[in-house]
Protein backbone atom coordinates (compact mmCIF):
# COMPACT_ATOMS: atom_id res chain seq x y z
CA UNK A 1 0.00 0.00 0.00
CA UNK A 2 1.30 3.36 -0.79
CA UNK A 3 1.95 6.04 1.28
CA UNK A 4 0.80 9.77 0.49
CA UNK A 5 2.17 12.91 0.76
CA UNK A 6 4.67 11.49 3.45
CA UNK A 7 7.17 13.95 3.00
CA UNK A 8 4.74 17.17 2.95
CA UNK A 9 3.30 15.82 6.18
CA UNK A 10 6.75 15.48 8.16
CA UNK A 11 7.94 18.78 7.14
CA UNK A 12 5.29 20.36 8.14
CA UNK A 13 5.20 18.74 11.62
CA UNK A 14 8.97 19.13 11.78
CA UNK A 15 8.13 22.44 10.99
CA UNK A 16 5.90 23.36 13.61
CA UNK A 17 8.26 21.71 16.27
CA UNK A 18 10.48 24.51 15.42
CA UNK A 19 13.47 22.42 13.78
CA UNK A 20 14.26 19.84 10.68
CA UNK A 21 13.15 16.46 10.22
CA UNK A 22 15.54 14.18 12.39
CA UNK A 23 16.51 10.99 9.75
CA UNK A 24 18.97 9.15 11.30
CA UNK A 25 19.98 8.70 15.07
CA UNK A 26 16.40 8.00 16.18
CA UNK A 27 15.97 4.89 18.74
CA UNK A 28 13.79 3.40 19.97
CA UNK A 29 13.25 4.37 23.73
CA UNK A 30 14.11 1.29 25.95
CA UNK A 31 11.84 1.65 29.49
CA UNK A 32 12.90 0.65 32.67
CA UNK A 33 9.42 -0.72 33.56
CA UNK A 34 7.05 -2.57 31.58
CA UNK A 35 3.87 -3.81 33.72
CA UNK A 36 1.99 -4.59 30.62
CA UNK A 37 4.03 -6.90 30.08
CA UNK A 38 3.13 -8.36 33.35
CA UNK A 39 -0.78 -8.76 33.13
CA UNK A 40 -1.29 -12.99 32.83
CA UNK A 41 2.76 -13.20 31.99
CA UNK A 42 3.39 -16.89 33.07
CA UNK A 43 -0.26 -17.81 33.00
CA UNK A 44 -0.22 -21.39 30.35
CA UNK A 45 -2.89 -21.43 27.32
CA UNK A 46 -5.96 -23.49 29.00
CA UNK A 47 -5.35 -20.94 32.06
CA UNK A 48 -5.58 -18.15 29.65
CA UNK A 49 -8.85 -19.42 28.10
CA UNK A 50 -10.53 -19.52 31.96
CA UNK A 51 -9.99 -15.66 31.62
CA UNK A 52 -11.21 -15.37 28.72
CA UNK A 53 -14.05 -17.46 29.49
CA UNK A 54 -14.87 -15.58 32.60
CA UNK A 55 -14.61 -12.07 31.31
CA UNK A 56 -16.92 -13.68 28.11
CA UNK A 57 -19.88 -13.36 31.24
CA UNK A 58 -19.06 -9.67 31.72
CA UNK A 59 -19.07 -8.71 27.97
CA UNK A 60 -22.31 -10.50 27.69
CA UNK A 61 -21.25 -13.22 25.40
CA UNK A 62 -21.49 -16.81 24.61
CA UNK A 63 -18.38 -19.14 25.46
CA UNK A 64 -17.93 -22.26 23.50
CA UNK A 65 -15.32 -24.74 23.46
CA UNK A 66 -15.06 -27.76 21.06
CA UNK A 67 -12.21 -29.88 19.09
CA UNK A 68 -11.63 -29.05 15.38
CA UNK A 69 -12.92 -32.04 14.41
CA UNK A 70 -16.60 -31.05 16.34
CA UNK A 71 -16.46 -27.47 14.86
CA UNK A 72 -19.54 -27.80 12.54
CA UNK A 73 -21.15 -30.15 13.92
CA UNK A 74 -20.92 -26.88 17.02
CA UNK A 75 -21.45 -24.75 14.71
CA UNK A 76 -24.35 -26.01 13.67
CA UNK A 77 -25.55 -26.23 17.18
CA UNK A 78 -24.82 -22.17 17.97
CA UNK A 79 -26.44 -21.18 14.37
CA UNK A 80 -30.04 -23.35 15.61
CA UNK A 81 -30.07 -21.60 18.82
CA UNK A 82 -29.96 -18.24 17.26
CA UNK A 83 -32.85 -19.70 14.52
CA UNK A 84 -30.53 -18.66 11.35
CA UNK A 85 -32.33 -18.15 8.08
CA UNK A 86 -28.91 -16.66 6.70
CA UNK A 87 -25.22 -16.61 7.19
CA UNK A 88 -22.42 -14.37 5.89
CA UNK A 89 -18.69 -15.76 6.23
CA UNK A 90 -14.97 -14.36 5.69
CA UNK A 91 -13.81 -16.42 2.70
CA UNK A 92 -10.48 -17.44 4.60
CA UNK A 93 -8.26 -20.52 3.89
CA UNK A 94 -8.56 -21.57 7.07
CA UNK A 95 -12.31 -22.57 5.95
CA UNK A 96 -10.90 -25.39 4.45
CA UNK A 97 -7.86 -26.29 7.31
CA UNK A 98 -11.06 -26.41 9.77
CA UNK A 99 -13.84 -28.04 7.32
CA UNK A 100 -16.05 -25.07 6.99
CA UNK A 101 -15.95 -25.49 3.53
CA UNK A 102 -17.83 -28.90 3.54
CA UNK A 103 -19.74 -27.56 5.86
CA UNK A 104 -21.34 -24.31 4.46
CA UNK A 105 -22.11 -26.52 1.55
CA UNK A 106 -24.14 -29.09 4.03
CA UNK A 107 -25.56 -25.55 6.01
CA UNK A 108 -27.13 -24.40 2.06
CA UNK A 109 -29.30 -27.34 2.01
CA UNK A 110 -31.64 -25.35 5.05
CA UNK A 111 -29.13 -21.88 5.41
CA UNK A 112 -28.58 -19.24 2.82
CA UNK A 113 -25.41 -19.07 3.23
CA UNK A 114 -23.03 -16.38 1.47
CA UNK A 115 -19.36 -16.18 1.40
CA UNK A 116 -17.54 -12.93 1.13
CA UNK A 117 -17.03 -12.08 -2.69
CA UNK A 118 -14.81 -9.13 -3.42
CA UNK A 119 -16.06 -9.03 -7.11
CA UNK A 120 -19.29 -8.47 -5.90
CA UNK A 121 -18.11 -5.12 -4.14
CA UNK A 122 -20.13 -3.46 -1.60
CA UNK A 123 -23.09 -5.75 -2.19
CA UNK A 124 -21.64 -7.64 0.18
CA UNK A 125 -22.06 -4.87 2.68
CA UNK A 126 -25.60 -4.77 1.39
CA UNK A 127 -25.90 -9.14 2.09
CA UNK A 128 -24.61 -8.76 5.85
CA UNK A 129 -26.79 -6.07 6.82
CA UNK A 130 -30.18 -8.62 6.11
CA UNK A 131 -27.97 -11.30 7.18
CA UNK A 132 -29.17 -13.31 10.56
CA UNK A 133 -25.37 -14.20 11.44
CA UNK A 134 -21.68 -13.06 10.55
CA UNK A 135 -19.19 -15.82 10.78
CA UNK A 136 -15.04 -15.29 10.96
CA UNK A 137 -11.75 -16.24 12.02
CA UNK A 138 -10.10 -14.32 15.77
CA UNK A 139 -6.55 -13.76 14.23
CA UNK A 140 -5.21 -12.47 17.99
CA UNK A 141 -7.76 -12.88 20.99
CA UNK A 142 -6.98 -11.12 23.91
CA UNK A 143 -8.00 -12.92 26.87
CA UNK A 144 -8.01 -10.34 29.24
CA UNK A 145 -10.53 -8.13 27.73
CA UNK A 146 -12.71 -10.97 25.73
CA UNK A 147 -11.54 -9.68 22.28
CA UNK A 148 -11.32 -10.62 18.91
CA UNK A 149 -8.97 -9.32 16.92
CA UNK A 150 -9.97 -8.86 13.01
CA UNK A 151 -7.70 -8.38 10.15
CA UNK A 152 -9.74 -7.12 7.36
CA UNK A 153 -8.81 -7.75 3.69
CA UNK A 154 -10.64 -8.38 0.38
CA UNK A 155 -12.10 -11.34 1.76
CA UNK A 156 -13.09 -10.82 4.93
CA UNK A 157 -14.97 -7.49 4.97
CA UNK A 158 -15.36 -5.77 8.44
CA UNK A 159 -19.07 -5.68 7.78
CA UNK A 160 -19.20 -9.32 8.30
CA UNK A 161 -18.88 -8.42 12.17
CA UNK A 162 -20.48 -5.26 12.65
CA UNK A 163 -23.72 -5.68 10.59
CA UNK A 164 -25.65 -9.09 10.75
CA UNK A 165 -28.18 -9.37 13.74
CA UNK A 166 -25.70 -12.04 15.12
CA UNK A 167 -21.83 -12.44 14.82
CA UNK A 168 -19.83 -15.98 15.91
CA UNK A 169 -16.56 -15.56 16.19
CA UNK A 170 -14.16 -18.86 15.12
CA UNK A 171 -11.13 -19.01 18.09
CA UNK A 172 -8.05 -21.27 17.32
CA UNK A 173 -6.83 -22.20 20.08
CA UNK A 174 -3.59 -20.74 19.50
CA UNK A 175 -4.28 -17.12 19.11
CA UNK A 176 -5.13 -16.80 22.13
CA UNK A 177 -2.61 -14.01 24.57
CA UNK A 178 -2.84 -12.22 27.32
CA UNK A 179 -4.01 -8.74 25.99
CA UNK A 180 -3.57 -5.60 24.05
CA UNK A 181 0.13 -5.65 24.67
CA UNK A 182 0.91 -8.89 23.03
CA UNK A 183 -1.68 -8.53 19.59
CA UNK A 184 0.46 -4.55 19.50
CA UNK A 185 3.85 -6.22 19.58
CA UNK A 186 2.47 -9.25 17.19
CA UNK A 187 1.09 -6.30 14.62
CA UNK A 188 4.14 -4.25 14.63
CA UNK A 189 6.29 -7.64 14.20
CA UNK A 190 4.05 -8.59 11.40
CA UNK A 191 5.03 -5.23 9.83
CA UNK A 192 8.43 -5.33 10.18
CA UNK A 193 8.86 -9.00 8.88
CA UNK A 194 6.65 -7.02 5.67
CA UNK A 195 3.87 -9.01 6.25
CA UNK A 196 0.64 -7.71 4.21
CA UNK A 197 -0.83 -4.75 5.99
CA UNK A 198 -4.38 -5.70 6.55
CA UNK A 199 -7.23 -3.01 5.57
CA UNK A 200 -8.39 -2.68 8.65
CA UNK A 201 -7.48 -4.07 12.28
CA UNK A 202 -10.91 -4.20 13.75
CA UNK A 203 -10.69 -5.28 17.72
CA UNK A 204 -14.59 -6.61 18.63
CA UNK A 205 -15.41 -7.41 22.71
CA UNK A 206 -18.82 -8.75 22.29
CA UNK A 207 -22.02 -7.76 21.06
CA UNK A 208 -21.97 -3.84 20.21
CA UNK A 209 -23.36 -1.90 23.59
CA UNK A 210 -23.75 1.45 25.09
CA UNK A 211 -23.82 2.98 28.63
CA UNK A 212 -23.61 7.10 26.99
CA UNK A 213 -27.32 7.58 27.93
CA UNK A 214 -27.29 7.76 32.39
CA UNK A 215 -24.85 4.83 32.87
CA UNK A 216 -28.11 2.77 31.69
CA UNK A 217 -25.88 -0.79 29.44
CA UNK A 218 -28.30 -1.22 26.26
CA UNK A 219 -26.41 -4.21 24.21
CA UNK A 220 -27.05 -4.45 20.82
CA UNK A 221 -27.05 -0.40 19.66
CA UNK A 222 -25.05 -0.39 16.80
CA UNK A 223 -24.27 -3.82 15.43
CA UNK A 224 -24.86 -7.53 16.72
CA UNK A 225 -27.41 -8.05 19.51
CA UNK A 226 -25.90 -11.48 20.26
CA UNK A 227 -22.16 -13.12 20.01
CA UNK A 228 -20.49 -16.61 20.38
CA UNK A 229 -16.95 -17.24 20.61
CA UNK A 230 -16.36 -20.93 20.08
CA UNK A 231 -12.96 -21.80 21.30
CA UNK A 232 -11.26 -24.47 19.08
CA UNK A 233 -8.68 -27.13 20.12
Amino acid sequence: MAIQNREAFLSNLAANLGRPQKREGVKRPEYSVAPQREVFKDYSTEELIEVLKEHCKVIHTDFVRTRKKDLAETLKEVLDGYEAKSIIASNDRRNQDYGLDVAYEQFADTIDVHLWDSKLGKENQVIAERTDVGISFSDITLAESGTVTLMTNKDNGRSISLMPKCYIAIIPKETIVPRMTQAASKIHQDNENGVDAPSSVCFVTGPSNSADIEMNLIVGVHGPVKVTYIVVD
